[in-house]
């Protein structure tokens, strides 16, 4: 029997949360947005976004096009107070639930939607649940798998509750403009468009393989099978139980990606050394992207085997970066394991304690994480590519 996923997205979250505190905002174009010349649109009310106002553009732009748009500053302790409640909402029905970000998640409904005579009266009845509890309208994305179910919720906003089933990949998914595609981002669709791939149907019937190699390196397999409505990443719960991470708060937000991966490069190398002093290797990576909007990204992926060395973890996590980064500035990166195991009961015959791997020293990890918060990305990136044996 098939999975029956749901993909939950609370409705211009930011902006609702604030219409909660100050009803008078009700009906009109507001912006959640810091009021320095710098600032940009966390997010807008769709009243906002009928004027063409959208995340992360620039304030004063934003004001130019909608000159009654109301800038209200961020109350993100209520966000997350929210966000809490949404998801014990969810976790009511399933304990497979995966929290996305602060305003989405999946859960698996395989089993208690058999319950319910007609399967879908199970969607109306938690988004009205929803909805009656926090006061956020949210859309619902049903499919047989979370690629397809985050496709669904995203085509009928707010309040919207669609089906996607792989039949229907042809006709519903590859219309859709290949910029509407998870896993996209904004600079790959020129060259996607370069190629004559305009539509996600483009990509899913693109013939010349290899050119698409340069675009999406080692995500190629996995985009072209998202492409034909193809996704076996499973629901991942607990990633703070029994894990180790690392994580950094830049100085300022970022977008170049040679200094993400700069950054990435030195949390690999900080999270090999802890799992060597722990003595663990784990089977799930996890990476943690909060945005400039404070908005936080977790995204997961289970592996074949364990892994604890540098190159392994920073080549997993950039695969599953460039799977979910849409270009947007960044305000902290982390990296962790988790479903952890003791290594020499998986491999008695590595001494995770005398193999050179772990030469790194601690004044050259500590100056160049000095770096990175500090905001120098690029003369630690620098480092990071010409010491390959740090």
């Amino acid at each position: 029997m098939a999975r029956v996923i749901f993909h939950i997205d609370l409705n211009a979250f930011y902006a609702n949360a604030e219409i909660i505190l100050n009803p008078s905002l009700k009906g009109k174009p507001i912006a959640v947005s810091g009021t320095t010349r710098r600032s940009v649109i966390s997010t807008c009310s769709y009243e906002a976004r009928a004027y063409g106002i959208h995340s992360a553009m620039p304030t004063q732009e934003a004001l130019k096009l909608c000159k009654d748009l109301i800038i209200v500053s961020g109350h993100y302790e209520f966000y997350e107070d929210l966000s809490n409640k949404f998801i014990k909402i969810v976790n009511k029905y399933s304990n497979l639930v995966e929290k996305a970000s602060i305003d989405e998640c999946y859960v698996d409904v395989t089993d208690i939607i058999m319950t319910y005579k007609r399967p879908l009266d199970f969607a109306w009845q938690l988004q009205q649940e929803i909805y009656n509890e926090i006061n956020i309208p949210c859309s619902i994305g049903v499919a047989p798998n979370k690629f397809l179910a985050k496709m669904a919720s995203d085509m009928k906003k707010p309040m919207g509750i669609t089906v996607l089933r792989l039949q229907e990949v042809p006709s519903k998914l590859w219309p859709l403009n290949i910029e509407k595609m998870r896993g996209v981002g904004k600079k790959t669709v020129p060259l996607l468009k370069e190629l004559g791939i305009n539509t996600i149907g483009d990509l899913a019937n693109f013939k010349e393989k290899h050119l698409l190699i340069p675009i999406f390196k080692n995500n190629l397999e996995k985009i072209l099978l998202r492409a034909h409505g193809k996704d076996d990443s499973e629901i991942i719960i607990d990633h703070e139980v029994k894990s180790i991470s690392q994580s950094v708060t830049l100085l300022e937000d970022i977008v170049d990606y040679d200094e993400i991966k700069g950054v990435f490069m030195s949390l690999s190398r900080s999270l090999e050394r802890r799992l060597k002093d722990e003595g663990k290797i784990g089977y799930v990576l996890y990476i943690t992207i909060k945005l400039f909007d404070f908005n936080q990204i977790v995204r997961s992926k289970k592996l074949d085997s364990p892994i604890y060395n540098k190159n392994d973890i920073f080549e997993h996590t950039m695969q599953l970066f460039d799977l979910n980064w849409n270009d947007e500035p960044i305000r902290l990166l982390g990296i962790g394991l988790s479903k952890l195991i003791d290594a020499r009961e998986h491999m008695p015959q590595l001494n995770l304690f005398e193999t050179n791997v772990y030469d790194e020293t601690e004044e050259v990890l500590n100056s160049l994480n000095k770096m990175i918060v500090n905001g120098n990305l690029k003369r630690a990136s620098d480092i990071l590519k010409k010491k390959d044996k740090l």
